[in-house]
């Protein structure tokens, strides 16, 4: 007989909030300050078009994100529900080195900083709320809790302490359409300042990020830890070349 498929269970409607606040631009972690090497691709002459931001935002979805930042957070969201600290140390580590500039780790640094601090904040009375003690230990990561691992320590704030593996699998999945809506929400915020594009321009590059995305989570979760990997050399090579740019608009 066929194998019947079946889909996991949905997360209730206020864990699904959550995961859409993490997505918001609003969230107070600094992401719209960084381009990720966009603005030096831009200064070189490499984006300078509708069609060349789109093609590079692709190019970084699926070359970056989904061999590496989705993989993670997946990964993370797991071991954070199993308060496994080893695990979560391991990737945080893998994280903070794959990094190529100085750049690229203040940014996972400081957003993952930032994401502990408003998760501290969003606490709201002790008494009510007693503290998370998965809280100080991402705080306490060395040598700083990176953005990965501060948002996949947010998604596992949402879900039961026991959850089911289907809940964890629902989790897992709309916790990667957040975190990658959230970076392509951003990165096409920074084309539409530094190209510079229009807001119309801006939504015809998200729709076609947007597009692309499912296909993006989906590597990432089948990926496995052996293949996981952060290798753009022109991204760093930019990267590096923007630490000595005349002229800024970005921290990235």
């Amino acid at each position: 007989m066929p194998r019947v498929l079946t889909r996991p269970t949905p997360l209730p409607p206020a864990a699904r909030l959550q995961l859409m606040w993490l997505a918001s631009p609003a969230l107070p972690v600094g992401g719209f300050s960084y381009s990720e090497g966009l603005e030096s691709a831009i200064d070189t002459g490499r984006v300078t078009t509708e069609g060349e931001a789109a093609h590079w935002l692709l190019h970084q979805l699926r070359l970056s994100l989904a061999r590496a930042d989705l993989h993670v957070v997946a990964r993370a969201v797991s071991a954070w529900q199993r308060q496994d600290l080893t695990r979560i140390t391991e990737l945080n580590t893998w994280v903070t080195l794959t990094r190529e500039t100085s750049e690229l780790r203040q940014q996972t640094e400081q957003m993952g900083r930032s994401l502990v601090e408003w998760l501290r904040n969003r606490s709201g009375d002790a008494v009510a709320h007693p503290a998370d003690t998965r809280l100080a230990q991402c705080a306490a990561l060395p040598p700083a809790p990176n953005w990965p691992i501060a948002f996949a320590l947010a998604v596992a704030q949402c879900l039961p302490a026991q959850a089911t593996s289907d809940t964890l699998a629902a989790a897992q999945q709309e916790a990667l359409l957040s975190f990658a809506f959230g970076w392509a929400e951003n990165m096409v915020q920074a084309a539409i300042k530094a190209v510079p594009l229009g807001q119309s321009a801006g939504q015809r590059i998200l729709q076609i990020l947007i597009d692309a995305i499912p296909d993006a989570i989906a590597h990432a979760l089948a990926l496995p830890d052996s293949q996981r990997q952060a290798f753009t050399p022109m991204l760093a090579i930019l990267s590096a070349q923007h630490e000595h740019q005349y002229s800024r608009l970005f921290r990235s």
